[in-house]
């Protein structure tokens, strides 16, 4: 296979940056997890609560669309770029259900996907470049935040939302698994202020995505 220029490789992210953040996948390789699921009776109040922590949640995918794919542009080993690269497909998945999920509710992504895209972006593009080691703790620590803000969705949706809860579960057993394949891999574990730092942007962006 003919191997891409640094430029054309960036013109590549810069087309999947702009796709991600304004277009819908293509479309899952695995099954709508909500397919089989009746759709719940909900309030206006309920509603506009789910899509709120399902646009959180598209958002959250976004952004680790960027970082993946920020570290698969940087990795130092061709195995560990393409394990990243993986992970995004996969992480592209996710974006497919949220925001078909959003679509049944009659509600919108998050105007401000770009931000966390391009932001997530260039922390991955530097955490590749600090080392494989370095990179495989962003990714661990950052699903290891994940997790456990999917939990406190699942207990923050409406009860008799399961088409929502369905996907949720779906995500957060991928996103479990990334955790411990980077783990297993090698990774570094994060200084405490490093995760407080990424704790404390994830809290902006939970409180702003979920309104804006």
């Amino acid at each position: 296979m003919q191997r891409l220029s640094l430029t054309d490789r960036l013109l590549d992210e810069l087309q999947h940056g702009l796709s991600t953040c304004h277009l819908k996948p293509s479309g899952s390789p695995r099954a709508y997890p909500a397919k089989q699921i009746d759709d719940g009776e909900l309030s206006a109040t309920e509603k506009r609560h789910a899509a709120g922590l399902m646009r959180i949640n598209n958002a959250g995918e976004v952004a680790a669309q960027g970082l993946y794919r920020g570290q698969a542009l940087t990795a130092r080993q061709q195995g560990l770029s393409l394990a990243m690269s993986a992970a995004a497909e996969e992480e592209n998945e996710h974006l497919d259900w949220c925001q078909t999920r959003l679509s049944e509710l009659k509600q919108r992504r998050s105007l401000l996907d770009g931000i966390w895209y391009w932001g997530s972006f260039t922390i991955g593009a530097l955490a590749g470049a600090a080392g494989d080691k370095w990179s495989l703790g962003f990714v661990k620590e950052t699903e290891q935040q994940v997790c456990a803000h999917l939990d406190r969705h699942l207990e923050q949706l409406p009860q008799q939302d399961q088409r929502s809860r369905a996907i949720i579960e779906s995500m957060r057993l991928d996103e479990q698994r990334h955790a411990t394949n980077a783990e297993q891999a090698g990774a570094t574990e994060l200084p405490s202020a490093v995760k407080s730092a990424m704790s404390f942007v994830s809290k902006i962006m939970t409180f702003t995505v979920y309104r804006i």
